[in-house]
């Protein structure tokens, strides 16, 4: 199929969920404006989300015809990317490659430091230069990374002397080492940021994957996050633990550091919601394929708060589960900066990424890891999340903006802001309502507006194509 085709049905299936956003905030203000029952209102709001899953269900399945070419060419991106970033990373003389050095002690958690890494790592990447991170008395494991995960590199894994501090592509370009500050601090910023996608990839790219800048970070985080032996047995025990055959949905509940700070407290059944929406929409995909499987409920529960999972299982008795309490426990604030800890976040990581779908905050940069790795095991897995606060974003992320493709005219008394088709939005927000908060850049009116009025933008950026890395597949 063209990129068009491709597009469209995606545009398609956009445009169902939000119109199923929108139904279900409009008839839930109906139902608290009126003096209706609310059972019968109810009864209303779960008749047209069912008619809203079975359209979705229907356009999935159009973009599903045709599957292996999908599958094929997931395939081969993937590994084409992997080619490169192992091109670039294993010079054949270490002494003279060029080299970008990035500490991995930002002052953050574990989600920020991958994601400081990753950054570095699209940087060298974009550069030409072979990523060496430094991790001399990590605050999570004084061993260093390559105690966890395998080294960046086989050939190269000690920075060169001297070191210069990074001050723009050009102007660092006559050092053979770098030293890269940490993305809140960078001048003269590279181009080599999410959410840029590789321009000379980026008609495949649009073709097979709904967000393309999500998939580009995916191949980092999947070159990064190969464990050591060790962690790789803890990590296939928990995927184990869930099982592969019984679809099961993951939720991140991220409370202990993060409430009241950068995010608001969240309570169990709001995840719920999405959870039964999901098994909701399953079912009606083994009704209408006329499966007689029986489905079990199942919930993978990752959370720094060990109340969660005995919260969840007295709201929910028909559901199923899973949880590790002593990850819970270990990811107290007290105790955070540990082993044990490093093991418990990175083990959640890799179980949500199994996940059929995953509901969490997108606030929390380990559920966003989680995400990006979920990525690189499908050809498109764009859409199988639901946050409840954030869209998916990259600190220090260029703009994210979107495209009009239909006027929209603001309705009086309202917040809204007026989009002709053409005009560039600075995406702030989607209130997952049918409505997202921008920035319109023709007007600077910043507003609400329908979100399905848009289309995403994503920024093509001149990485370098590593044609030596073909010659070694």
């Amino acid at each position: 199929p063209s990129k068009d085709h491709e597009l469209l049905v995606r545009k398609l299936q956009d445009d169902i969920i939000e119109l199923l956003y929108s139904t279900e905030n409009q008839l839930n203000s109906l139902k608290k404006a009126s003096g209706n029952s609310e059972s019968s209102l109810n009864e209303v709001v779960q008749q047209l989300k069912s008619q809203l899953q079975a359209a979705l269900l229907d356009s999935e399945e159009l973009g599903g015809l045709e599957s292996s070419w999908r599958e094929k060419e997931a395939k081969e991106l993937q590994q084409l990317v992997q080619n490169r970033i192992n091109y670039v990373q294993n010079p054949k003389d270490c002494s003279t490659a060029k080299q970008l050095v990035c500490n991995l002690n930002k002052g953050c958690g574990f989600g920020c430091q991958i994601h400081h890494l990753a950054y570095c790592f699209m940087v060298a990447y974009g550069t030409q230069r072979t990523l060496i991170i430094e991790s001399k008395s990590w605050r999570y494991n004084p061993e260093g990374w390559e105690s966890v995960f395998l080294p960046a590199s086989e050939t190269c894994t000690t920075a060169g002397q001297p070191q210069a501090p990074w001050t723009g592509e050009a102007s660092s370009a006559s050092h053979r080492v770098i030293n890269l500050p940490i993305i809140d601090g960078v001048m003269s910023r590279p181009p080599y940021l999410p959410l840029g996608i590789p321009e000379d990839l980026s008609e495949r790219l649009l073709r097979l994957h709904g967000n393309p800048s999500v998939w580009w970070v995916g191949q980092f985080m999947r070159y990064l996050l190969r464990p050591q032996p060790w962690l790789e047995t803890e990590i296939n025990g928990a995927i184990q633990g869930i099982g592969s055959n019984e679809p099961i949905v993951g939720i991140q509940v991220r409370r202990t550091d993060k409430v009241g700070t950068e995010a608001a407290y969240h309570g169990v059944e709001e995840y719920m919601k999405h959870v039964d929406d999901w098994f909701d929409k399953y079912n009606l995909e083994l009704v209408k394929s006329k499966s007689n499987q029986k489905v079990v409920r199942r919930v993978y529960i990752a959370s720094d708060d060990p109340t969660v999972l005995a919260d969840a299982r007295k709201k929910y008795p028909h559901y199923e589960f899973v949880s590790d309490t002593s990850i819970s426990k270990s990811a107290s604030l007290k105790s955070r900066y540990t082993k044990t800890s490093l093991r418990g976040v990175v083990v959640d990581i890799f179980t949500l990424a199994k996940c059929n779908y995953l509901v969490c905050t997108f606030s929390s940069q380990v559920c966003r890891v989680a995400y990006e790795l979920m990525q690189t095991l499908h050809p498109d897995a764009s859409r199988k999340f639901h946050s409840l606060d954030d869209v998916y974003y990259y600190g220090g992320q260029t703009a994210h903006e979107q495209v009009a493709v239909l006027d929209h005219e603001p309705r009086p008394g309202t917040q809204e802001i007026q989009l002709k088709v053409g005009d560039v939005v600075g995406i702030a927000g989607n209130h997952w309502d049918g409505y997202s908060k921008g920035t319109n850049r023709r007007t600077h009116q910043t507003g609400l507006y329908p979100s399905y009025k848009t289309i995403e933008k994503f920024p093509l950026v001149k990485y370098p194509t590593y044609p030596q890395a073909m010659s070694k597949m």
